[in-house]
């Protein structure tokens, strides 16, 4: 397990997830909206943003969290782990919402610098309709881009725990 890529729903535990298991391996973390998000919530250019991504995925061993399905053709291949992480919609909506008043106003710890917390009524949307929008993708690209990879799910916080207690050894 070198190359990890953590996608799932916003609220689903994907930042969470990765920091975790980037302090228990050792492994480099890549937050993906540090990297797409400039201050002021302004999205890095598409051209811009591919080649950062493709930059990213060819280093020698990452975790690298987030969704951006417009990338998985150049993160998929690279990585040897997919975890998708799954809750309930009802629950990926509640903690999006307790994200942002904990952190209103301020900037997530993987987030930008330069892009507090706010509320935001079409990323909640977003957010509540990623089972529709986005999942029939996800597992599209899962089934053929990253056929090759080791998939996990992880649908519950506790299944989460589990997985990280099974992956407390710096790799070589």
């Amino acid at each position: 397990m070198q190359r990890v890529l953590i996608i799932g729903s916003s609220g689903a535990g994907k930042s969470t997830l990765a920091a975790a298991l980037a302090k228990k391996t050792g492994l480099p973390l890549i937050h993906l909206d540090a990297e797409y998000w400039n201050p002021g919530w302004v999205p890095t250019p598409d051209e811009a943003w591919h080649a950062k991504v493709k930059e990213l995925a060819a280093r020698d061993s990452w975790i690298m969290e987030g969704n951006y399905s417009g990338t998985f053709s150049v993160r998929m291949p690279r990585a040897d782990t997919i975890i998708l992480t799954t809750r309930p919609r009802w629950l990926c909506l509640l903690r999006a919402i307790l994200r942002s008043i904990r952190y209103y106003g301020h900037t997530r710890p993987d987030m930008s610098e330069g892009c507090p917390e706010r509320f935001d009524l079409d990323f909640y949307k977003w957010v509540w309709n990623f089972p529709i929008r986005t999942k029939a993708r996800v597992d599209h690209a899962m089934a053929t881009i990253s056929a090759h990879a080791l998939h996990i799910i992880i649908a519950s916080d506790r299944e989460a725990d589990a997985f990280l207690e099974r992956h407390d050894v710096v790799p070589d």
